[in-house]
């Protein structure tokens, strides 16, 4: 499938917040304790906007997990989370990526990210500074839902481009963040 058909079987989507998105995480949390234990899953956040009070996002749950660093982690990880239907994300290089809620007919009601790597992977962890920051600052949450909406229509078909056109806004309030909160 090329870029343009994924795009269109997988749009962006941006929906107002929906409280169930923290019952969906604590659910999904505990689903991912029960597949990977203690050992493996040494903390488990939620992260993105669904994790921001108030804030419209697309109907994808980001988690965070941190996992060990230690050699053949990975293989572990990925062998009971694919065995458990989650889809390994492997264009994705820096960090351990998988997907839940995606069919070959398009995305379920709700989806899933998650996201692992051990602690030390500041690119990762940064993403709480974010979403902290914005849970307590209403009016750059608002500026970021805003952004967030002109280009869920300006990208509708194209989630990288989206993705992209955020980076610069996400990179400069986690600065912020970092400097308040650290």
């Amino acid at each position: 499938m090329n870029k343009e058909e994924l795009g269109k079987l997988y749009p962006v989507k941006v929906v107002p917040y929906d409280p169930n998105w923290v019952s969906f995480f604590k659910n999904e949390k505990d689903t991912l304790l029960t597949i990977l234990g203690p050992a493996l899953a040494l903390r488990i956040e939620h992260i993105g906007s669904t994790a921001v009070p108030g804030l419209s996002a697309k109907p994808t749950i980001d988690i965070l997990v941190e996992i060990p660093n230690k050699a053949g982690i990975r293989d572990a990880i990925m062998n009971r989370m694919t065995r458990n239907h989650y889809i390994h994300m492997k264009e994705q290089k820096q960090h351990l990526m998988f997907v839940k809620g995606y069919t070959p007919t398009g995305l379920e009601e709700i989806s899933f990210h998650v996201h692992m790597g051990p602690e030390d992977q500041d690119f990762l962890w940064d993403r709480i500074y974010f979403r902290d920051f914005l849970r307590m600052h209403p009016s750059v949450a608002g500026e970021y839902e805003r952004l967030k909406l002109k280009l869920a229509q300006t990208f509708r078909n194209d989630r990288e481009a989206y993705t992209e056109h955020k980076t610069e806004f996400v990179s400069k309030i986690t600065k912020r963040a970092k400097e308040m909160l650290s």
